[in-house]
C-alpha cells in the first residue's frame, strides 16, 4: 500500500491572526468605523453636498437647523455643515501628515539610539531636552517666527499647512522614540539578530530585515495615539487663531469664531467640539485594539 504524500498546508498570514484579535475588541472596532466614516465624510462629502464652504448668504445669516441647513448657518450666511465638513479635511489632512513626519523621526532616531550604543547617550539626551521643553509655548514662537516666511512662501493656505506639520511633527516624536529604542535594545539581543550578525550581515541590511519588521507594533500603536495628538494640537492652536486663515476653516477654526456667539447660538460650538471629541476619542480606541491585537501574548488566546 503506497502511502500518499500529505500536502503541506499553507502557513496563515499573522495579519489575519490580528485582524480577528482586533475584531474581538468591540471599541476598537466601533472606533475604526466610525473614523473610515468621517473620513470618507470629509473627502467625498463636499462634492456630494453641491454648496461651497465659502459660499455667503447675508439674506440666510444665523439661521437654525433646517432641512436646507442640517446644521444651520453663521454670521456670514455660510452654510456650517459644508464647513464641518471642509474644517474636517483640513484638520484630518493635518493630523495624518503631522502624524507620518512624527512616527518616521522618532522610528529614525529611537532605531539608530538602540541599536548603535555609541549614538545613544547623545540621541536620547537630546530626547530628554525636547521633552523638557513645553510645549504650548514652543509651537507658538515657532508660528510667530516662521509664519510670515511661509505664507509669502506658498501662500497663506499652503504655507499654514506646512508650517502646522512641521511644527506640530517636530515635537511630537520623542514618546516614538523613546518606544522605539527600548524594543530595539531587547530585540538585538535576540538569537536571530545574533546569527544573521555571526555570518557578517551588514547593518543597513539588519536595520530593515530583522529589526524594523519586529518593532511595528508599537509603531503602530503610537501613529494612532500621533493622529488624536496632532488633531488636538491643531484645534488648539486654530482656537487660539493662530491657525489657518478665517476663510479657510479647520474645526479648531470654526470653535474659535464660534465663541463670540455662545450665548446667542451655541450649536455652533457643540458641532465641531463633538466632531474633534469623536474623532480623537475613536482613534484612541483604534488604538488600544491595535495594541491588543498586535501583542502575541494576547492574540492567541
Amino acid at each position: 500500500m503506497t502511502d500518499i504524500p500529505q500536502i503541506a498546508a499553507q502557513p496563515r498570514n499573522q495579519w489575519w491572526d490580528v485582524w480577528d484579535q482586533f475584531k474581538t475588541h468591540k471599541g476598537a472596532l466601533i472606533g475604526a468605523i466610525f473614523f473610515v466614516v468621517i473620513l470618507l465624510g470629509v473627502i467625498f462629502g463636499p462634492w456630494l453636498w453641491g454648496i461651497d464652504a465659502t459660499f455667503i448668504d447675508i439674506r440666510s445669516r444665523n439661521q437654525g437647523p433646517s432641512f436646507a441647513h442640517p446644521m444651520g448657518t453663521d454670521q456670514l450666511g455660510r452654510d456650517s455643515f459644508a464647513r464641518m465638513m471642509a474644517g474636517g479635511r483640513v484638520s484630518l489632512a493635518v493630523g495624518l501628515t503631522a502624524m507620518a513626519l512624527a512616527i518616521g523621526l522618532g522610528t529614525l532616531i529611537g532605531v539608530i539610539a538602540g541599536y548603535f550604543k555609541r549614538l545613544d547617550g547623545l540621541l536620547m539626551r537630546t530626547t530628554d531636552l525636547f521633552l523638557a521643553l513645553p510645549l504650548l509655548p514652543l509651537l507658538l514662537v515657532i508660528i510667530m517666527l516662521f509664519r510670515d516666511k511661509l505664507n509669502a512662501a506658498f501662500g497663506p493656505e499652503g504655507g499654514i499647512f506646512i508650517l502646522m506639520v512641521s511644527a506640530i511633527g517636530a515635537t511630537s516624536w520623542m514618546q516614538t522614540a523613546r518606544i522605539v529604542r527600548g524594543d530595539v535594545l531587547a530585540i538585538k539581543e535576540r538569537e536571530f539578530v545574533l546569527a544573521a550578525r555571526s555570518i557578517g550581515t551588514p547593518n543597513r541590511r539588519m536595520i530593515t530585515r530583522h529589526i524594523l519588521p519586529n518593532v511595528l507594533s508599537p509603531i503602530m500603536v503610537s501613529a494612532t495615539l500621533g493622529i488624536a495628538n496632532a488633531i488636538i494640537t491643531e484645534s488648539a492652536l486654530s482656537f487660539l487663531g493662530l491657525g489657518f486663515p478665517p476663510d479657510f476653516p479647520t474645526w479648531g477654526r470654526l470653535l474659535f469664531d464660534s465663541v463670540d456667539y455662545l450665548q446667542q447660538y451655541p450649536e455652533r460650538v457643540m458641532w465641531p467640539g463633538l466632531a474633534i471629541s469623536l474623532t480623537v476619542l475613536s482613534v484612541n480606541y483604534m488604538g488600544d485594539g491595535l495594541r491588543d491585537a498586535l501583542d502575541p501574548k494576547i492574540r492567541g488566546r
